[in-house]
């Protein structure tokens, strides 16, 4: 049998403090959450099933997940300690058991947690906060409004989108205009007084809507005697459809769009905002490697917590578990500081976002080499 007694024993220690140690912590911030926004679901008659499933059946998954390595880490100092404060691991050493042996069922619980955190970050919670973002513009924070004027987009290689102000609740855009530019000349204007979108043809719907198109001819000038000469033509249309590579989903908040979008979203999404050329690109591409890194510290703090737990101590299992806090704390501070750096400066978001693991592969490597063997 692949799992022996020694490896069943650890895991289902590992697994159990784990579970019993997240759902403690989601309880008390359910019911802390519940007592700050009571008035809100009481005044606004929300409906109780609302509250439950769009809302708290979502909050679950998110801080569940978000809180998963550092629970995962005080988890392991807990149930390890108490072990090694029992002698269990002296027993066990002394059993002719290596080090290396005893961490095969940590890795395996830490690889079960891990993975899972992995497709929830990557698959799960974007559906989830679709879900959950929808019913806090709903009812808490009274209908999200953008508050952007003067939008600038790259709609294409050589085509660009003004939008003077945009009425998210409504999507339409007001005083918009649309300008084609190759060789630093203009071929093509558009302006209208608004665009409304037609969610059932996925097109814009402009009104009074005046359009230039300059093309060059290929014909001598004859009184300057010179080429090129341009030809333009002006239109006017009431109302006109059209399709570009825009959307109400482009005017979300920005930290929306990308916590609701899924791996393959988020990566064609990161494609596409490249070719327009958007300044947001930093903060797209620090998301998707949060999901992948983050996971990944779960592996690195089980090996610190086990190295760190594993040896018996006077006093108890207290300074270990306060030591294990301390180097979680400062892992969840590095984590941050390395984001603003990734979000602010030209540091390459994919380095920004793994150097705290990086140091703490470091960290983990000399708490295994001086662990109690």
């Amino acid at each position: 049998m692949f799992l022996k007694k020694l490896d069943r024993y650890i895991l289902s220690k590992f697994l159990k403090t784990f579970v019993f140690s997240i759902t403690l912590i989601l309880l008390i911030f359910i019911v802390f959450d519940i007592k700050d926004k009571l008035a809100t679901f009481t005044q606004k008659n929300i409906p109780i099933n609302e509250i439950i499933f769009d809302y708290y059946l979502m909050f679950i998954p998110y801080f569940g997940n978000y809180f998963s390595p550092l629970f995962t880490f005080i988890a392991v100092i807990f149930f390890t300690s108490k072990m090694a404060h029992q002698s269990e691991f002296i027993a066990i050493l002394s059993s002719g058991t290596s080090f290396r042996r005893i961490m095969r069922p940590y890795l395996m619980g830490a690889f079960i947690i891990g993975f899972s955190s992995l497709v929830i970050n990557h698959f799960i919670l974007p559906k989830v906060f679709k879900t959950k973002i929808g019913f806090e513009d709903k009812w808490i924070n009274n209908g999200y409004s953008s508050e952007e004027h003067n939008i600038h987009k790259k709609i294409g290689a050589n085509r660009m989108l003004y939008i003077e102000s945009y009425d998210n609740r409504l999507n339409t855009g007001y005083k918009p205009s649309i300008e084609d530019v190759v060789n630093n000349k203009q071929t093509y204007f558009l302006t209208a007084d608004n665009m409304r979108w037609d969610s059932i043809t996925a097109e814009w719907l402009l009104t009074n809507v005046y359009e230039r198109k300059i093309t060059e001819q290929d014909r001598l000038d004859t009184l300057k005697n010179q080429k090129p000469i341009f030809k333009q033509v002006n239109k006017f249309y009431p109302t006109k459809k059209l399709k570009i590579p825009f959307t109400p989903n482009d005017m979300w908040r920005y930290e929306s769009k990308i916590e609701a979008m899924n791996y393959f979203e988020l990566r064609e999404y990161i494609v596409r905002e490249k070719i327009k050329g958007s300044n947001m690109i930093e903060f797209f591409e620090v998301e998707q490697y949060k999901r992948t890194a983050f996971p990944f510290a779960t592996f690195i703090l089980t090996i610190i917590a086990v190295c760190v737990s594993s040896r018996k101590v006077r006093g108890g299992v207290g300074l270990q578990i306060a030591l294990g806090l301390l180097l979680s704390c400062i892992y969840i501070m590095f984590l941050y500081v390395f984001k603003t750096i990734a979000t602010t400066t030209s540091a390459p978001p994919m380095l920004a976002i793994w150097t705290p693991n990086i140091i703490f592969s470091f960290v983990a490597f000399y708490f295994y080499k001086t662990a109690q063997k």
